[in-house]
């Protein structure tokens, strides 16, 4: 074997895996520093990958939790409220079977009929009172649903007949959803018609002003839910409120069909539980004759009549009210299934996950001791190593 004292190729060897055993001892601290075993893509890609989807996914289970923790307060909310509701409608039932007794005087009847008068009134407050996060639960608003910024490309048909006064816009946001309404004009006053199919229809009136050249404003049914936004052609000669009523007479405006509240309970979009919200109020409540039809004077149960016709609302009224508390009764034992599968999930996932992604600290520790004595071994070798070119100055002092 040649010696030389230029290169010394043991010394360049032992340094270069020396250095290789420092790097290996730094991606073992920076394990046990972290917990981590993939700190970059580089200590395992197809690991990593794995992983951050995994962890996509225990994150959308996770808010999956919440949300239908955040559902199973809603619809406990709605449920109070339709308590009350019911305790109400029994006290307005026990009332109609008192009047249907003809022992009753005409006084008795109006106090009876004062009662009804306040009970129903606190029905309707309790529809729209009762809320969660600011929305309200018992109007049926949870059902619509509209984009209300965009309601007239995405939600509402209107028929318009080429008139010079146009719809800019039709907002009806707060109307009942799959319904139709029709316009009809009588000089300046407008109204609005809907006919529920029922036999219950519903009219609104509103007086449209005149309007200049160009001119625009808001025409608001506001018990229906409606407003159209108008603006007149600049070349029209006409701008009276009448011939701008006129223009939309037989006009018909649709809404969306709408659809149930949805909760997300998952990390997916198919993971959702539909949930119906019904009107409770009284012009929702009842059989043909709808209580709000009924309940207007205090001469509700003058006669055994009346008070026979709104018994018959009433038990009516009684049937939605306990169908809707069924409903929500199961969607909520529905919500509880979820959180409680969801859980198992969760657990199962992050497990998974942390086998993956997570350091084994036995092993790395393991790892830490056999590169620290390589680390001890190398230094030592690359001690002897430097020392070999001595052996050229003993020969040259011939020794």
């Amino acid at each position: 074997m040649s010696i030389q004292i230029n290169t010394n190729i043991s010394a360049l060897n032992a340094q270069r895996n020396l250095a290789s055993t420092n790097h290996r001892l730094g991606n073992l601290f920076e394990k046990l520093s972290s917990g981590m075993r993939i700190n970059r893509a580089a200590d395992d890609a197809a690991g990593l990958a794995i992983s951050e989807k995994m962890r996509a996914q225990f994150r959308g289970m996770q808010q999956g939790q919440r949300n239908a923790q955040d559902g199973i307060s809603m619809l406990q909310t709605t449920e109070g409220g339709l308590s009350e509701v019911t305790s109400i409608l029994q006290r307005i039932r026990e009332l109609c079977v008192q009047a249907g007794n003809s022992t009753l005087a005409v006084a008795d009847r109006q106090a009876m009929g004062e009662e009804i008068l306040a009970l129903g009134s606190e029905i309707d407050n309790i529809g729209n009172r009762t809320r969660f996060n600011g929305q309200q639960l018992l109007t049926g608003a949870l059902s619509v649903g509209l984009d209300a910024a965009n309601s007239t490309a995405d939600t509402v048909t209107y028929a318009n007949g080429g008139a010079t006064t146009s719809v800019s816009s039709v907002d009806v946001s707060t109307a009942d959803p799959g319904e139709t309404y029709t316009l009809s004009a009588a000089g300046a006053v407008l109204t609005l018609t809907h006919d529920d199919g029922s036999g219950f229809i519903r009219n609104e009136t509103f007086t449209v002003q005149d309007m200049g050249a160009s001119g625009a404003q808001a025409v608001t049914f506001e018990q229906l839910g409606v407003t159209l936004n108008l603006f007149h052609d600049a070349n029209a000669a006409n701008h009276t409120g009448a011939s701008i009523a006129n223009a939309f007479n037989g006009a018909t405006i649709v809404t969306g069909a709408g659809g149930p509240a949805r909760f997300r309970v998952g990390a997916e979009a198919a993971d959702n539980i539909s949930v119906p919200f019904s009107d409770m109020r009284l012009a929702a409540l009842g059989d043909a004759n709808k209580m709000g039809t009924l309940i207007v004077d205090n001469d509700v149960v003058s006669t055994t009549a009346k008070s026979d016709t709104l018994l018959q609302s009433v038990d009516a009224a009684m049937t939605q009210v306990s169908l809707f508390r069924a409903k929500l009764g199961a969607a909520q034992n529905q919500m509880e299934s979820a959180v409680n599968s969801l859980a198992v999930s969760v657990e199962n996932l992050s497990a998974s996950e942390s086998r993956i992604r997570d350091a084994d600290f036995a092993q790395v520790s393991s790892q830490l001791v056999a590169q620290q004595i390589m680390q001890q071994a190398g230094v030592a070798v690359l001690a002897q190593a430097n020392t070999a070119p001595q052996a050229v100055l003993a020969l040259l002092r011939g020794q």
